[in-house]
């Protein structure tokens, strides 16, 4: 890349401000907007049409691989939640519990648990039409619901192994796996609760949604239908959950036993969100096929509508992946003076500019390996404080070219703007106060 540095963090900039300006003042749908994103932005650095092209279309089909079965399956799973009545005694279970004034608090907890084993994707959409049904419920502004379930989601999913990138960044460290786990989860509930507190404080002059006619409705339907019970609407999420979960605990190799095979095979997401969908299904006894059928042809349509919007981030991601940020902060000599605060400034920068969590981490940890002891980091906390530094930065910022913002945005019906103004300020408050109490870790032990 022979565009300068500077020119290139100014186009990064203006594409991002390109995709508000015509989502938000031009009411343009995401998808096109984020295309004429990355088309301005590909031109911005110098790249041939042909190369924008190939780029775009490579970033476009590497999200859609990674998350379109899980996101169908998943909007199935939330659809057939819904009709079958089960959303509405979770919610009842779990408001009985919290009571309504608490009702986000309580889901920015369960966003934390879930979020141990299983991907911040995959767990806001098992769990999404659970939050939509108790933010209608509670009257409580669906983008507080929204980002207090993902902020719990988040902020495991960035600093605790077995989670893609804090994995790899602890292996090619060489760190403790245990200690990365455990002082990973003590940063991470404070992290996740002040996603929660900001969130609170962005919508405190919100109005509470109303709910709707078309909820009347299907309140009304619901009193009337007979309900299943507690045991019955929990399966089709937790099965999911604990599935995924056991499945990365588990390492297989061709001699592995078969059912350690059989039990990493159903953990994947996409599997395991089919057999969440069968245990949905048992929710209702008497299903008539014209329904069942409506039913599958609304996720499929609702789901084609999130999985373009998420392919268009994918492809503008993978465009702006083009600055090559890492090799710039490595030839920079004031580096060894940072200490703990490097490996987190340049995940931060790399999680800015190409919207990857996972990818920030690692590329974040292969960076500064030869650099441990430059930057005073090379004995057993400092290794590990590193890989939660590159956690901490790999939180913010999270934007139009992170797929995981446009799930939210999408299950939850929540505008860009919005989600900018709380969700995004959200994880920029997350990543500074995990950097903040990993420092403080890292001075005391």
């Amino acid at each position: 890349m022979t565009v300068p540095f500077l020119q290139s963090i100014i186009v990064l900039l203006a594409g991002i401000v390109l995709i508000v300006v015509l989502t938000t003042k031009y009411k343009i749908h995401a998808f096109f907007a984020l295309i004429a994103a990355c088309l301005f932005v590909g031109l911005g650095l110098e790249l041939s049409l042909a190369d924008i092209l190939t780029t775009t279309k490579t970033g476009f089909g590497n999200i859609i691989g990674a998350l379109g079965f899980i996101i169908v399956f998943g909007t199935t799973l939330g659809i057939l939640l819904e009709h079958t009545g089960a959303t509405v005694v979770l919610a009842n279970a779990i408001l009985k519990l919290t009571g309504q004034q608490r009702a986000a608090g309580a889901m920015n907890i369960t966003g934390y648990v879930v979020g141990l084993p299983i991907f911040c994707d995959s767990g806001y959409i098992v769990l999404s039409s659970l939050n939509n049904n108790i933010a209608v419920r509670t009257g409580t502004a669906m983008v507080l619901m929204a980002a207090s379930l993902a902020s719990g989601l988040y902020a495991v999913h960035c600093l605790i192994p077995p989670h893609p990138g804090a994995a790899a960044a602890t292996a090619t460290l060489s760190a403790d796996f245990g200690l990365v786990v455990l002082y990973g989860m003590l940063v991470a509930i404070p992290t996740a609760c002040c996603g929660f507190l900001w969130a609170k404080y962005a919508t405190r002059n919100m109005l509470a949604m109303r709910p709707s006619k078309q909820h009347h409705v299907e309140t009304e339907q619901a009193k009337r239908q007979q309900l299943p019970r507690i045991g019955i609407a929990v399966l089709p999420i937790v099965i999911p959950i604990l599935l995924i979960g056991i499945r990365s605990f588990i390492t297989i190799d061709e001699s592995s036993l078969f059912l350690l095979k059989s039990l990493y095979a159903i953990g994947a997401p996409e599997v395991a969100l089919g057999i969440g969908i069968l245990f949905a299904v048992l929710g209702k006894r008497n299903w008539k096929r014209k329904d069942f059928n409506t039913l599958l042809r609304q996720a499929v349509e609702k789901a084609g509508d999130i999985l373009l919007i998420i392919g268009a981030g994918g492809a503008f991601g993978a465009l702006i992946a083009q600055v090559n940020m890492a090799e710039y902060l490595s030839g920079n000599n004031i580096v060894s003076s940072l200490g703990l605060v490097f490996p987190f400034m340049v995940a931060s920068l790399l999680k800015t500019a190409q919207g990857s969590s996972s990818v920030a981490i690692i590329t974040t940890a292969t960076m500064i390996l030869p650099m441990l002891g430059s930057l005073g980091l090379d004995h057993t906390m400092g290794k590990v404080c590193a890989v939660l530094a590159m956690g901490a930065g790999s939180m913010m910022v999270s934007h139009a070219n992170d797929s995981y913002f446009w799930v939210i945005s999408r299950f939850s019906g929540v505008g860009m703007s919005v989600m900018l103004r709380v969700y995004t300020v959200a994880t920029l408050v997350m990543g500074l106060v995990a950097i903040g109490l990993i420092y403080l870790l890292y001075l005391v032990f």
